[in-house]
């Protein structure tokens, strides 16, 4: 295993070693998010970022593969001729299932080609780095934060491009094609993953996202069959609840101000991934304006602004 460190002042700096040997806050703490678990991640995430690079470059660390060669062979196809030929942007639009009042559902991941996906994941989570994981759950070993906005994120070169490349490639021009009122407050990304695990954490309440868009990703294998953890959208006109179950590989994206919750997984294990872009300074479009429209080509841009350092929890 190489996990060669830089000598810096004829003192050798090893990063993976060093990160490894962090003694980490303990779960209540995070659970209580007492201000030492803020201050963790925030002294050390330069550390992390330096053990995540160094990680990658030992044979522990897979190679991850790009974010198309992943992608549901329709909603590859379909968002790459959008790309060439904004034209054909209905196309892509086509696939998305609305299933609850601006909610929709489309195949996203094929399947059969997650297994490299989660492969890497799992090495993610054995590698000894500490990754802060979503909402503080410390024992949500397969959760993280995704983006560098983030302290304590998963920084591995690797796996930031393929982020980067499910944000830019399909997120953001998919929430503009679906919900054009998001244009202009899609800047900005946020993500994260997460494992709802039986016994452990089981549900997630009723509750809004601060997001222009929300794009919600299974990442189960054909074989990891769960029961419950179905997700509720709360359909404010009607007062109905649409429940909406997850099959490998399918997504759903929606406006964040849609009310929706996570019911109690009762079996098995239910893994996602969790994308949000919302406006500079984390700004999210006002409900009830009159949206102007714009062009086909201009949904299939991305932004030139900087990344900013606000991030929503």
């Amino acid at each position: 295993m190489n996990t060669a460190g830089t000598n810096v002042d004829n003192v050798l700096y090893d990063p993976l070693t060093k990160a490894r040997e962090l003694p980490l806050p303990s779960r209540e703490s995070m659970l209580n998010r007492a201000p030492s678990v803020k201050r963790f991640w925030e002294d050390n995430n330069e550390l992390l970022v330096d053990a995540w690079r160094a990680w990658e470059a030992t044979d522990e660390s897979p190679s991850i593969i790009s974010g198309s060669s992943l992608l549901d062979a329709k909603m590859r196809d379909t968002v790459g001729k959008a790309w060439q030929d904004p034209s054909t942007e209905i196309a892509v639009e086509d696939l998305w299932q609305e299933i609850s009042p601006k909610v929709f559902q489309a195949q996203f991941f094929d399947p059969e080609s997650l297994f490299e996906l989660r492969e890497y994941l799992k090495s993610v989570a054995d590698s000894g780095i500490p990754t802060r994981p979503p909402y503080g759950i410390a024992l949500n070993r397969y959760g993280a934060m995704l983006d560098p906005r983030s302290v304590g994120y998963l920084a591995a070169p690797g796996f930031q491009s393929f982020y980067r490349e499910l944000m830019d490639r399909y997120m953001r021009p998919i929430a503009r094609l679906l919900f054009p009122g998001v244009i202009g407050y899609d800047n900005q990304t946020f993500g994260f993953s997460i494992q709802y695990q039986t016994g452990m954490d089981t549900s997630l309440q009723p509750h809004t996202d601060a997001s222009a868009a929300t794009l919600n990703i299974n990442m189960n294998l054909p074989d990891e069959t769960y029961t419950g953890s179905e997700v509720d959208f709360y359909d404010k006109e009607t007062g109905k609840v649409n429940r909406v179950a997850f099959k490998p590989g399918t997504a759903i994206i929606h406006r964040g101000h849609v009310p929706h919750a996570a019911q109690p997984i009762t079996s098995g294990t239910r893994s996602n991934m969790v994308l949000w872009l919302y406006g500079d300074r984390m700004q999210i479009p006002t409900q009830g304006i009159d949206v102007e429209p714009v062009d086909a080509c201009q949904r299939w841009t991305v932004p030139t602004v900087k990344a900013d350092s606000y991030a929503p929890f």
